[in-house]
Parts: C-alpha cells; structure tokens; sequence
C-alpha cells in the first residue's frame, strides 16, 4: 500500500488581504500569493474582476475553512459610470451593443438611486460566473450564446453618489450584501436614465470584517523577493497575515483551555460551565491561548465541534 503524498508547500493559516492590482485576474493572484508564501493551500473570497482593483481577501491553509463566512459579509465598492454605451460585459474590456447621445444630469442621477436601494431584483451580466445547465454564464457568452439569466434578490445597504466628473461620468459607492454584481448596477443605471452606461473604473474598499487599513499591495509584497536568504523573506512575508479567527469576528467566541482544546480536535463536544456561558448558538467559534481551535454550535450547556484547526 503506498503512502500518502506529502502536500507540497508549507502547513501555514491565516489571511492576507491584498490590494489587487488593475488587469490582474482573482484566480492568478491567488496563485501568485500561494507561491510567494510557499503554502500548501490557498483560496479567495469573492472573485474580483480583472478591470477591478482593490481588496482581495486571500485564505492560506486552514484559513481556508472560514472562507464562507468572508464571502456572506457586507463588501464596499467605488465605481465610475460612464454614459452614453451599454457594452456586452456591462465594462470596458466588451463591445458597445447600445449607445445614446443623452446625458444624464446629476439631479436625475440622485433620483435614481432610492429604487436601489434596499433589497432589489436584479438580473447578472451575462458575462458572470453564475451558473446555467450547469456552464458558466461567462463560456456561453463567449461562444456567442445569449442565454436567459434568471433575477434574484440581492441587497444594496447605501448607494451614494459621490460625484460627477463630467456630463458623461458619475461616481458612485455602493455598501452591498453577497452577490452582488456592480456591473448590473451600471447596466440597469443607464437603462432608466434612458441613456445606456457602463462601469469605467471600479475598487472594492471592504469586505466584512477586513478594514481598509489591512490591505497589501502586491508590489509591497513582490519585493520581499530581493530577500536571499528564505528564512528572512518568509518571516517578513508572514508578517503581513491576519490570523484566522478575524475572520469570524462576528461569531460568538468563547475561551478555552488546553484540555477543552485537545479534546476538540479529537472531535468530541466539551461542557461550558459559568454563569456567563452561552446557552445556544447555532455557530460560535473557540480559541485557546489566541489561536482558533473550533467552529462549532452550542446548546444543552455544550459546544459541538463542527470544524477544527490544527
């Protein structure tokens, strides 16, 4: 019976919340970021386009685990509109399939915005990772194929217009929940203002529960590789991670001991005792001497592993 592979890189956890490049896509950033730390795994949360720039939370190692509960959180975005052209990607990288000589005045633009606001319908671009019969919405566009793209729900917290430039530009920041598409915005914008539009510039600034002040641009970290020695230039990278359990800032946490934490990574529930015990929660998370040991669920005075870091 042969051995099992010993995964490749090395077994380090935490998250690094990049400022991502312009014409950089998601995918390849993380990559870059999974080779320059020598991890063994690395994932997102929340794809950014390559049009985009701005905050990319990367997970390495067991951070990977919390990454759904970075993808549900609230995200910040500043985008510019540009009017006059309705394009096939709803940016600047498609083709112009609408275009308008009107332009919208920013009284008209400010009336607008009340009808995002709140919990709306909003169709996809067509060029999107959502998924129908099973494709991608992006690989049928690409092959030509105009596909139908059911609305759903999605809910837009503060939409703000910050500005307008010119006649043919405004600049927006939009405070939205999971899935939503700032394309679409621009898109549906244009459309109601009877002069079509697309996004020109867009930066995500915030993503629940990483603070604007927590971002790393990738040239400040590229240049570590002037570091000969690897030692040195790991330690300076490591420097720059968030340790996992910021993630989960919005969970209950509770404390524990190193008892209670052996007996969690063995898989089995342990006893909360005290006054000021929780007595139930469907997630809460533990950590014992400040590193994460459990996720997990609370209830008749115990709290359940349900996922557990080494």
């Amino acid at each position: 019976m042969s051995k099992p592979r010993k995964p490749k890189g090395r077994p380090i956890s935490g998250w690094l919340i990049l400022d991502k490049p312009f014409d950089l896509g998601s995918t390849e950033a993380v990559s870059k970021i999974k080779w320059l730390f020598k991890a063994q795994k690395a994932g997102h949360a929340g794809t950014l386009d390559p049009l985009a720039s701005g905050m990319l939370p990367i997970a390495l190692g067991d951070a990977t685990k919390t990454v759904p509960y970075v993808m549900d959180g609230r995200k910040i975005y500043e985008f510019t509109v540009t009017w006059g052209e309705e394009r096939s990607t709803d940016d600047l990288e498609g083709e112009v399939t609408q275009s308008s000589d009107l332009r919208p005045t920013e009284e008209a633009i400010r009336s607008l915005l009340p009808k995002y606001t709140g919990t709306i319908n909003q169709i996809p671009p067509q060029f999107s990772a959502i998924k129908i019969a099973g494709e991608r919405a992006y690989d049928l566009a690409r092959e030509g194929e105009a596909v139908e793209i059911p609305s759903r729900e999605v809910e837009i917290f503060r939409l703000t217009l910050l500005s307008c430039p010119d006649s043919s530009t405004a600049h927006f920041e939009a405070e939205c929940g999971k899935g939503t598409y700032v394309r679409a915005l621009a898109r549906d914008f244009g459309r109601d203002l009877g002069c079509y539009g697309h996004i020109s510039e867009l930066r995500r600034t915030f993503v629940a529960p990483f603070a604007e002040d927590s971002m790393v641009p990738l040239a400040d970290l590229t240049a570590l590789e002037e570091i000969e020695d690897a030692d040195n230039r790991l330690a300076a990278l490591d420097a720059f991670l968030i340790d996992t359990s910021e993630a989960l800032s919005n969970l209950p946490h509770i404390v524990i001991n190193d008892d209670q934490a052996h007996r969690l990574k063995m898989g089995n529930p342990i006893l909360l005792r005290g006054r000021d015990a929780p007595v139930a929660e469907a997630e809460a998370y533990a950590t014992a001497r400040g590193k994460l040991v459990a996720i997990g669920e609370i209830g008749e005075g115990e709290f359940r592993p349900k996922r557990v870091f080494g």
